[in-house]
């Protein structure tokens, strides 16, 4: 595993119907859903390790801290950025930043993941 801290990725979305809190159930309101921002996130920090996992190894979602800072509406654009900051042992600690296209942080937070063997992990699930 050659995970370092450093490693970035991003991702980007114009928001939605499908992305809005109405849709989504978060809320009564056509903007961003926070569950969407934390999506995006988590996406971004996929991005990120994903290519430098070794064969046969993922990671998967343990623990979340999002702070939705700003309300972005359908036709705005999204860009969230995931860094990894840490690594210890199989568990990753990323931070995350999310900019509408006026470049306003909207959103920001913390995602950890751990690496995990995914025949393994999946083998667990079906007992």
């Amino acid at each position: 595993m050659k995970l370092t801290p450093g490693l970035r990725g991003e991702v980007e979305i114009v928001v939605a119907e499908a992305d809005t809190a109405v849709q989504v159930g978060s809320g009564d309101v056509p903007v961003l859903a926070t569950p969407r921002l934390l999506a995006l996130a988590e996406a971004a920090t996929v991005k990120a390790v994903g290519p430098w996992l070794e064969e046969g190894a993922t990671s998967v979602g343990t623990r979340v801290e999002v702070r939705h800072r700003a309300a972005t509406p359908v036709g705005g654009r999204v860009t969230v950025t995931a860094e990894l900051r840490g690594v210890d042992g199989t568990r990753l600690a990323f931070a995350f930043e999310a900019v509408d296209g006026r470049g306003a942080v909207v959103g920001e937070g913390r995602v950890e993941r751990v690496v995990v063997d995914r025949e393994s992990f999946l083998s667990r699930l079906s007992r």
